[in-house]
C-alpha cells in the first residue's frame, strides 16, 4: 500500500513538473525589422483606415491587422479608440469578439459575415495588403513601375476586383498605401498608413 502511495505522489510530482515546464516556455514577442521585399516579412502588423460600403450598410473605422506565422488578429476601431471588434485566427481556429461577446468557427471569413454581418474577403487580405497574389488571382494590369494595378480573384459566391491605388516604401519594402476592393454587393476601401515588417524574438515567460 505504502508502495502503490508513493507512486502516485511520484506521478503527481510529475504532473506539477511538467505543467510548470510549460508555463515557462518561451513566449514570442515582435521588434521591427527592415525588409528588402514584404514577402520576405512572415511576421508584421498594420495601422491604417478601412471603409466598407454595402447595400445595407456603410461605416469607416480604424484598422489594425498582426500578421504572424501562426494567423492573424485583426481589430476595428472607432475614432475615439472603442473597440468595434476583434476577429482573431490561429491554427485553424478563429474567435470573434463583439459587443461584450465572444464566438468561435473554424472559418474566419463565415464567422466574421454570419455574427456581423460584415463582408470581406479576411483570407485574401494579407496578400493584398503587402501586394502579392494568390493562385486564385489573375492580374489584369500593372502600373507603370511594374507593380500589380489591377487584379481579379476568383470567390465562391462572386470574383473580388482588387484595385491597387497607390504605393509606398514602408520598413524597407513598397507596400500599397490604398487599396479598393470590390464586388457587385460591396466595396471596401484600406489606407495603410503605416506597415511595419516583424521578427520574433523569444523571452522567457515568468
Amino acid at each position: 500500500m505504502l508502495r502503490f502511495s508513493q507512486i502516485k505522489y511520484s506521478m503527481a510530482i510529475c504532473i506539477i513538473l511538467l505543467f510548470s515546464a510549460c508555463t515557462s516556455l518561451p513566449s514570442p514577442t515582435y521588434q521591427p525589422v527592415e525588409v528588402s521585399d514584404a514577402s520576405l516579412a512572415n511576421n508584421w502588423e498594420i495601422q491604417g483606415k478601412i471603409s466598407i460600403k454595402s447595400s445595407s450598410d456603410k461605416f469607416s473605422t480604424n484598422l489594425y491587422w498582426f500578421h504572424h506565422t501562426q494567423g492573424n488578429e485583426l481589430r476595428l476601431t472607432t475614432v475615439l479608440g472603442t473597440n468595434v471588434l476583434t476577429l482573431k485566427n490561429t491554427q485553424g481556429m478563429a474567435s470573434l469578439e463583439v459587443d461584450g461577446k465572444t464566438y468561435h468557427d473554424r472559418d474566419a471569413q463565415n464567422l466574421l459575415e454570419g455574427i456581423s454581418g460584415i463582408t470581406i474577403p479576411f483570407n485574401k487580405l494579407p496578400l493584398w495588403i503587402t501586394g502579392q497574389i494568390s493562385s486564385n488571382d489573375d492580374v489584369v494590369s500593372y502600373n507603370s513601375q511594374g507593380k500589380v494595378k489591377q487584379l481579379i480573384s476568383t470567390d465562391e459566391q462572386a470574383d473580388w476586383i482588387v484595385e491597387f491605388i497607390s504605393w509606398q516604401q514602408q520598413s524597407g519594402a513598397m507596400v500599397p498605401k490604398q487599396l479598393k476592393i470590390e464586388r457587385a454587393d460591396v466595396q471596401i476601401k484600406i489606407q495603410t498608413n503605416q506597415w511595419q515588417a516583424l521578427t520574433p524574438q523569444l523571452t522567457t515567460g515568468k
